[in-house]
């Protein structure tokens, strides 16, 4: 008896490692061939204008220290009238530190002071020759938000009882990632936060018709994502060799953001798309959360097709959560028409 069960396991084992073959042959065969072609399209920044402000005459330029003995400049706008709270401003990929006026002139005209900043490699903060930044979070990127953060701890304006965060595009993921692990940081906003995993697998599906044209359409669009899943994960982790640098899955750690959080996104975005933005909000455990879906609005452009609209709901959100004397007052998305759609919630 004892030896036909070792007969039966060693037979299992056998079958098993025969299987475990054959399924995994394909996926070797395809990495092989085709895991450079992903690489390479990762590392391709995309094709977006950039926007680049222009400085403001009354506004002094700051310096502050960031890891690895870099010095990172920024500004700090202070609002008009009363202050009613200090927000922390996130850039998109190579804009630089003016081009943060166009989406908070509402909150300085509304009283919050505005510091934003230029992390390294961008604008005229210094540059680190081994670093070549790309549109995906690093861990240089998120060292510098950390280090904009712990210089706002040491300014007389800042109130002890913390900030909000406003980020848009790669500085929008910033706001989440600093959010999750700074209890200092009292409510984000983002504009067209994306993550680079979920942003990735539907980049790779898209690929696939253009580099895998033999495979039957029906067949990649049947394969579920965690196959796409594995490509992405190798093409992240290649990439992160080569470059030596690591890409922090921002998916890993909203699970830890549990302060409200107001998303913007536009409706019209074919590179970020809305059902990303969305991956993304069903992950932040909070209660008070909002996503606003802009029609038509591409990426990061929220802010020109909402026009007035989106100050004002910005604004709405840091006086709901931030401001001193509002802080435990948690209001509604408005009753009255606005653009767009909002996904809510409790």
């Amino acid at each position: 008896m004892a030896e036909w069960v070792w007969w039966t396991a060693l037979g299992c084992a056998v079958l098993t490692a025969l299987g475990a073959c054959v399924l995994s042959a394909p996926y070797f065969y395809i990495r092989a061939r085709y895991l450079d072609h992903v690489v390479r399209i990762f590392e391709e920044k995309p094709l977006f204008v950039i926007p680049r402000g222009k400085a403001l005459a009354d506004a002094g330029e700051i310096a502050f220290p960031t890891a690895g003995g870099l010095s990172l400049k920024g500004c700090y706008l202070t609002g008009r009238g009363p202050r009613r709270g200090v927000v922390l401003f996130g850039l998109e990929f190579g804009s630089n530190r003016w081009a943060s006026l166009q989406y908070c002139s509402t909150l300085l005209d509304r009283g919050y002071d505005v510091f934003t900043y230029e992390p390294r490699n961008q604008g005229t903060s210094d540059t680190d020759p081994a670093y070549a930044p790309l549109q995906w979070v690093t861990e240089h990127d998120v060292a510098d938000m950390r280090a904009a953060v712990a210089y706002l701890k040491t300014r007389p304006e800042t109130p002890e009882t913390g900030i909000g965060v406003f980020g848009v595009s790669k500085g929008g993921c910033l706001a989440l990632a600093v959010a999750a692990e700074d209890p200092f940081v009292r409510c984000v906003v983002t504009d067209g936060a994306y993550a680079t995993r979920t942003t990735v697998i539907p980049f790779i599906r898209r690929w696939a018709s253009i580099y895998v044209k033999k495979t039957p359409a029906w067949v990649r669009r049947a394969a579920p994502d965690g196959i796409y899943g594995l490509f992405g994960g190798a093409a992240i982790r290649r990439s992160a060799r080569r470059r030596k640098v690591a890409f922090p899955p921002l998916e890993r750690v909203l699970h830890r953001v549990t302060v409200p959080v107001q998303m913007i996104h536009g409706g019209g975005d074919t590179y970020i798309t809305p059902a990303m933005a969305e991956s993304l909000y069903t992950r932040i455990p909070t209660g008070a959360k909002h996503l606003w879906v802009v029609p038509k609005a591409k990426h990061n452009q929220a802010v020109q097709v909402a026009g007035e609209e989106y100050g004002r709901r910005v604004v709405k959100f840091f006086d709901a959560h931030l401001t001193v004397e509002e802080a435990a007052v948690i209001l509604p998305l408005p009753a009255e028409p606005t653009l767009g759609r909002a996904v809510v919630r409790a």
